[in-house]
C-alpha cells in the first residue's frame, strides 16, 4: 500500500465516530492528522489548500490569535482557549487538504454511521433494550453531546431533503417520499428525545435555504417547494407541542430578561451573555481582552447567577471578546465564506454542502458549535467534508462512487438536474 492510501481510513474513521464520545473524536483527528504528515504528496496538500478561496481567511484568523496571545494579558483559560482556537483552524485545515477520493471516504463513513444509528433509533423506542452508556447521546438529551448529535441528524435530514428535492425536480416524486419521511423522522428525533432547539431551528431555515438554490431561477418551482415545505415543516414539526411550548416559554424568558429580570433560562442567559459580550467588544475593539479573557470579564460584567459559564453561546461574540472586532470578522468570513462557496455551485452538490454549512453558521451563532469540541470536532469536520467535495469545480458528479460498485447501487444519486 502507497503511504497516501492510508489517509482515507483515517478520514472515514472520523466520520465513523463523529456520534461517539469527544475523546474518540479527538482520537480520530490526531490519526488524520498524523497520517496527513507522513503520507507524502506534501507539496499537493500545500498547493490545494493555498488554492482553496478559505486559505487566506483561516490565516488571517490564525495569525491575528496569535498576535493577541502576544500582545494581550494572559488568564488561568488562556491555554484551553488558544488550543481550542487553534483546533477550529486545523479542523478546517485537514478538510481542505483531502483529495476528492479520501473526503468521499469521510462522507462515506459519516453516512454509514448515522444509518445505523437511525437503525438504533427505531429499535430503541420500538421495543427497549439496555443501552450502551456511549450512545445515550443518540437516543435521548445527554449534555452537549446530544446538542452535537442532533445537528449532525439535522444535516442528515437536510441532505435527505437536497435528495428528495431533486427527485421532484426530475419528475420522480414517488422516489422523494422516502427521503422526507426520512427528513420529518429525524425532525422529531431532534425536537423531542433529543430537545435541541438549535438543530429544530437549523432545519426550519435550511430547507427554505435548499430551495431557493434549487430554483431560484424558477419562480413557480419556488413557490410550490416552499410552500409543500413550510406545509411539511410546520404540520410534522411545530404543531407539536413539546417544540410550541419550549417556543413560548422561550420567548416569555427573552421579555422577562429585557425587563431586567434574571433567572435560570436558556434564552435568559442567552440574552445577558450577547449583550454583555458585545459591551466587552465595545470596550476592547481592536485586541480585544486577550485569549482566555472572556471568563474573568463576564464575571465583571455579567449577572452574579451566570457566573459559572465559560463561553458566551456565540462563537463569533467569543472570538470578538478576546480577539477583537479582526478575531470576529476573520472567523465570520470563513462560516459565511463557506456558505457562500457553497451557493456559488448550481448543482445538487452546491446544495448538499450549502445545507450542511448552512447549519454550521447558525449553530455557531446560537450556540458554542465551534468552542465546543463536543459539537466543533463533530459538525465543522462534516460540513467542511461537504463543502471539500462542493469546491471540485471541474468535476460534474463530485459525489459518485460513494458506495464502491460492487457493494451496490449509490445511496444519493446525484444524477438529477440543478433546476
Amino acid at each position: 500500500m502507497q503511504r497516501s492510501h492510508i489517509v482515507r481510513p483515517a478520514a472515514m474513521f472520523w466520520g465513523l465516530v463523529v456520534f461517539m464520545p469527544v475523546g474518540v473524536t479527538y482520537l480520530s483527528a490526531i490519526l488524520l492528522l498524523l497520517t496527513l504528515l507522513v503520507a507524502g504528496d506534501g507539496r499537493e496538500r500545500l498547493a490545494r489548500l493555498r488554492a482553496n478561496p478559505l486559505w487566506w481567511p483561516v490565516m488571517a484568523y490564525l495569525a491575528w490569535t496569535l498576535v493577541v496571545l502576544a500582545v494581550r494579558p494572559h488568564y488561568p483559560e488562556t491555554p484551553s482557549n488558544l488550543f481550542h482556537g487553534l483546533r477550529i483552524g486545523l479542523t478546517l485545515l485537514m478538510a481542505m487538504a483531502l483529495t476528492r477520493e479520501e473526503a468521499i471516504w469521510a462522507l462515506r463513513g459519516f453516512l454509514l454511521v448515522a444509518a445505523l444509528n437511525v437503525l438504533l433509533i427505531v429499535l430503541y423506542y420500538a421495543i427497549g433494550f439496555p443501552l450502551w452508556s456511549p450512545l445515550r447521546a443518540v437516543v435521548m438529551e445527554v449534555g452537549n453531546k446530544s446538542i452535537s448529535n442532533a445537528l449532525l441528524f439535522s444535516v442528515v435530514a437536510s441532505t435527505a431533503a437536497v435528495w428528495g428535492l431533486a427527485q421532484i425536480a426530475a419528475h420522480r416524486p414517488l422516489r422523494a417520499i422516502p427521503a422526507f419521511v426520512l427528513m420529518l423522522g429525524l425532525g422529531l428525533v431532534v425536537a423531542l428525545p433529543l430537545t435541541s432547539r438549535t438543530s429544530v431551528l437549523a432545519l426550519l431555515l435550511v430547507v427554505p435555504a435548499v430551495c431557493i438554490h434549487q430554483w431560484r431561477n424558477h419562480l413557480k418551482m419556488l413557490v410550490g417547494a416552499l410552500v409543500l415545505g413550510a406545509v411539511v415543516l410546520g404540520t410534522g414539526l411545530y404543531q407539536l407541542p413539546q417544540l410550541q411550548q419550549k417556543v413560548e416559554t422561550g420567548v416569555q424568558e427573552l421579555e422577562k430578561a429585557q425587563a431586567g429580570a434574571v433567572f435560570h433560562g436558556s434564552w435568559v442567559i442567552r440574552y445577558y451573555m450577547y449583550r454583555d459580550t458585545s459591551l466587552m467588544i465595545a470596550e476592547r475593539p481592536l485586541t480585544g481582552w486577550g485569549i482566555g479573557g472572556w471568563t474573568e470579564q463576564w464575571h465583571k460584567h455579567g449577572p452574579v447567577l451566570f457566573a459559572d459559564s465559560n463561553m458566551p453561546h456565540n462563537d463569533f461574540l467569543w472570538v470578538g471578546a478576546q480577539g477583537g472586532l479582526p478575531a470576529l470578522l476573520s472567523l465570520l468570513v470563513i462560516m459565511a465564506g463557506a456558505v457562500w462557496q457553497a451557493w456559488k455551485r448550481p448543482d445538487i452538490a452546491g446544495r448538499y454542502a450549502l445545507a450542511a454549512t448552512l447549519i454550521a453558521l447558525i449553530a455557531s451563532s446560537v450556540n458554542s458549535a465551534l468552542r465546543d469540541a463536543q459539537i466543533g470536532l463533530a459538525l465543522l469536520w462534516i460540513a467542511m467534508i461537504y463543502l471539500r467535495l462542493a469546491q471540485e469545480k471541474n468535476d460534474p458528479d463530485p459525489w459518485r462512487d460513494l458506495w464502491p460498485r460492487r457493494l451496490g447501487a449509490k445511496v444519493l444519486p446525484t444524477t438529477a438536474t440543478s433546476n
